[in-house]
């Protein structure tokens, strides 16, 4: 790994005057129905002394994957024991916490709530407050401050340290009051820098030391005395968050059918709120050599079942970080929303059985406002581009058995 001091200089701190910091300009109406509760949360008298770290973590699933390797390297450069650290984490990965994040403590949030409902958002606040941790870090690039740095400001710790964000003009305001507030902020990099390395530079910096960054490995017992899918199977994750995100559910489908047709199982999996055009899956699948289980397991079993598949095949979600950390063959096919900031992972940190496959195509790194696309429920143009024989090249890449010419 190169030398990344360069990219370890703290951040000027963010200044503001007292007046301002009373009536900043600039906010969005949300902030200010928030501060009154927020306010009280904030200044809520402590009756003990603070101890240990708190690390917030208000981001999805793949980003906690992304985080989790470098979460064991805060022990030794903040200090603290292990129990002494409480991950601050998203309601959306709680079920995982327990075995993910075996030897720490953590807290889960409901994120949404926590952004929009203001007696929510007080409990919570009220909770973290008490938890009165010595140091707060929070090292997320893409975050949002009315989530993130607002959890940090509310600790009100006697050390508080964070990454700079990604920051325009909307969010501008809210950034300032809120790193006004905390004692260091470490740039970790220009976009697109990866979340991999973004990571280990945070951690560098405390270390004094550079920190190369790692694959990402998830501690997941095999918790099945037999396996969950006879026989050999690939697993299809076809759904995402966003819709425009997610390669054509035919090309899934006919991706499937290719599978069963060169005798492994094809598993189809995902919320059941990211099922789509009726129930065309349910209608392909037979049971035995294409199985739905679109909505029909909870995240642990999904764990279970990537980790025993012989390929995940994803779209750009979640899943697919978790494919990867469990160390099972992926491919993902990726879109430019972001490029490079999450995936495709830099090469040194790729593992050799998983591939990342993406058409590129001018107008990569839209931030993912496509203006190429008629409704918000189609796939973006760079996703769709993606061909099926891609996906098939890169599968056979990956498992060699898919070779076999289909009987």
């Amino acid at each position: 790994m190169s030398d990344l001091s360069e990219h370890l200089l703290p951040r000027p701190t963010f200044k503001t005057n007292g007046f301002w910091r009373a009536i900043p300009a600039g906010m969005r109406r949300r902030w200010w129905w928030f501060r009154p509760f927020d306010l009280i949360a904030r200044y809520w008298p402590l009756f003990k002394s603070r101890r240990g770290l708190a690390v917030v973590r208000m981001d999805g699933i793949g980003d906690m994957v992304l985080f989790r390797n470098a979460l064991d390297h805060y022990a030794e450069v903040f200090g603290v024991d292990n129990g002494d650290i409480t991950v601050i984490g998203c309601q959306s990965w709680s079920g995982l916490a327990t075995e993910i994040f075996k030897g720490y403590r953590v807290l889960a949030i409901n994120e949404h709530a926590y952004a929009k409902r203001p007696f929510y958002r007080f409990s919570i606040n009220l909770k973290v407050r008490r938890l009165a941790p010595k140091t707060v870090v929070s090292d997320a690039y893409f975050r949002r401050a009315l989530m993130a740095d607002s959890l940090v400001w509310m600790m009100a710790p006697a050390r508080s340290v964070v990454s700079y964000p990604y920051i325009n003009e909307p969010t501008r305001s809210e950034y300032s009051y809120y790193l006004s507030a905390v004692d260091e902020v470490v740039d970790t990099g220009p976009y697109p820098t990866h979340e991999l390395v973004r990571h280990a530079r945070f951690v560098s910096h405390f270390a004094g030391r550079n920190i190369a960054p790692e694959v990402p490995l998830l501690s997941w017992p095999d918790r099945s005395e037999k396996p969950i899918i006879d026989g050999r199977y690939v697993v299809l994750n076809p759904g995402s968050n966003e819709y425009g995100r997610r390669w054509l559910l035919e090309n899934y489908m006919a991706l499937a059918s290719w599978v069963a047709a060169r005798g492994l199982k094809a598993v189809f999996v995902g919320k059941a709120d990211e099922s789509a055009k009726g129930d065309a899956v349910g209608e392909l699948a037979d049971g035995e050599t294409i199985i739905d289980l679109t909505g029909k397991t909870s995240t642990p079993e999904l764990l279970d079942i990537m980790k025993q598949a012989a390929l995940v095949v994803s779209n750009d979600t979640g899943p697919a970080h978790l494919a990867i950390g469990l160390g099972t063959a992926t491919v993902v096919i990726i879109g430019g929303g972001h490029f490079g900031s999450f995936v495709p992972y830099p090469k040194e940190v790729t593992p050799a059985n998983v591939r990342f496959v993406y058409k590129k195509m001018a107008c990569y790194h839209c931030f993912w406002r496509c203006h190429k696309r008629q409704d918000k429920f189609e796939s973006f143009p760079c996703v769709a581009a993606v061909s099926e024989q891609t996906v098939q090249d890169a599968c056979r890449s990956v498992l060699p058995e898919l070779m076999e010419s289909a009987p």
